[in-house]
């Protein structure tokens, strides 16, 4: 069943959103005043229970953590929310292109000819039965054949053609997420992928018209999301992260997984050195924190366990392009942004792996009111959420046309008919 995901005018210019991630739980409360940007006035983020891989697992942890992380939110904010916008990650979604074309007789186009063409009637009838539609992205039209029209209104032809990239996510999965957000006695008002919205608060203009892969490191998985010519073409997951790296190290070097985690952040690389066998590391063992007996190893012998997951994780991001066909649409631009993306040698590794020559490192656009400690890539896919909460139906400028949502009332359909046909 397909639910309208598209921006709709927040209540009283608030909006409230929600990434529930494997690691931690954010949520980001913003409001709009007038034509001011949107400005966030309440931030609340807690350690995430219950969730693997962007998958829930255990409802009741994952309620836990998600009524902490909303709760810190409304209590800075002096606010209750009523709902939420959720990113949706996890390799649950998928992502196809689909080509469509209807009579027009001629006749001048206009919104109703553009509605009809995107009908999700029609889409549904190519997502199997246990996907569930959560983006309809029209990235070119066509007028009897010839192609890179991007706003046919007002022109004439006999055939209307559109490319549509539709994104679908498991029915179940989204069953959950939704349980688990009512529990809290929230409501969902919208669902966006996590790498769409990582993208939104991420990239420019330019690079998503001429050709980018954004590569979103999180703790349980690696999103992926290929723009060109303005639009996405391309979104992914793939089911790797810093958790993985963490547990490699913990597993490896027998020691606790928040001692772990400690050494990654403090000695981690993935890029070897000539000094890392004289750098001696001092490793608490598993079972024996309270006698505080410790174990010294080279920091080689840490790059040695990194490096081979972190690999691994770019070599999976290469290999699901290329399977898509999607590996040179983006040229040489490769952006990187996550929290696991902050492990130092990340950017030459990736640049390494796949082949690109331009890599940066990105993170969320600054929303006023965002405080130093939530500006970090570990919190794009939030502000992302923001970005396409307060979005107008156009989105951004020089992307394909899309045409107004269809009014909910029966007098606005109406009203809508008349200018329309009138």
């Amino acid at each position: 069943m397909y639910r309208q995901t598209s921006p709709t005018k927040p209540k009283n210019g608030l909006v409230a959103t929600l990434d529930i991630g494997t690691t931690k739980v954010t949520c980001l409360i913003s409001r709009q005043e007038g034509t001011r940007p949107p400005r966030i006035i309440g931030i609340g983020h807690h350690v995430s229970g219950g969730v693997q891989c962007g998958v829930i697992v255990d409802m009741d942890k994952a309620e836990i953590a998600v009524r902490a992380a909303v709760g810190a939110a409304e209590e800075m904010a002096g606010v209750n929310v009523d709902g939420v916008t959720v990113a949706l990650s996890g390799t649950h979604f998928k992502s196809r292109l689909v080509a469509f074309q209807i009579g027009i007789t001629g006749h001048e186009i206009c919104d109703q000819d553009l509605r009809k063409i995107l009908d999700v009637q029609s889409l549904a009838e190519e997502i199997p039965q246990d996907q569930e539609i959560i983006h309809v992205i029209p990235v070119g039209y066509s007028i009897d054949g010839n192609r890179g029209v991007r706003d046919p209104r007002g022109m004439f032809g006999d055939h209307l053609g559109v490319n549509v990239h539709v994104v679908t996510a498991g029915v179940n999965a989204i069953r959950n997420i939704d349980t688990c957000v009512n529990r809290c006695h929230l409501n969902v008002e919208g669902r966006v992928v996590t790498p769409y919205a990582s993208a939104l608060s991420t990239l420019v203009e330019d690079e998503m018209k001429l050709g980018v892969t954004l590569i979103d490191m999180g703790g349980g998985t690696t999103n992926i999301s290929v723009f060109f010519d303005g639009e996405l073409m391309h979104a992914e997951c793939v089911p790797l992260g810093g958790v993985h790296v963490t547990n490699d190290i913990a597993r490896g070097l027998s020691t606790p997984m928040q001692h772990a985690e400690r050494m990654k952040t403090l000695y981690g690389n993935c890029m070897p050195s000539i000094s890392d066998d004289r750098e001696v590391i001092k490793v608490p063992l598993i079972g024996e924190e309270q006698s505080g007996e410790t174990n010294p190893v080279p920091r080689s012998m840490l790059v040695g366990i990194i490096r081979p997951r972190i690999e691994e994780t770019f070599e999976m991001v290469r290999d699901r392009l290329c399977a898509a066909g999607f590996d040179n649409l983006s040229g040489p631009r490769v952006v990187l942004t996550g929290g696991a993306s902050l492990l130092p040698g990340v950017r030459e590794l990736a640049g390494e792996i796949l082949g690109k020559a331009q890599v940066r490192m990105a993170r969320p656009r600054y929303l006023e009111g965002m405080a130093e400690v939530s500006s970090g890539p570990q919190f794009s896919t939030c502000a992302g959420l923001i970005s396409h909460a307060f979005e107008s139906p156009d989105g951004f400028k020089g992307r394909t046309y899309r045409p107004r949502p269809q009014p909910k009332t029966r007098v606005g359909r109406i009203g809508q008919w008349l200018r329309e046909n009138l």
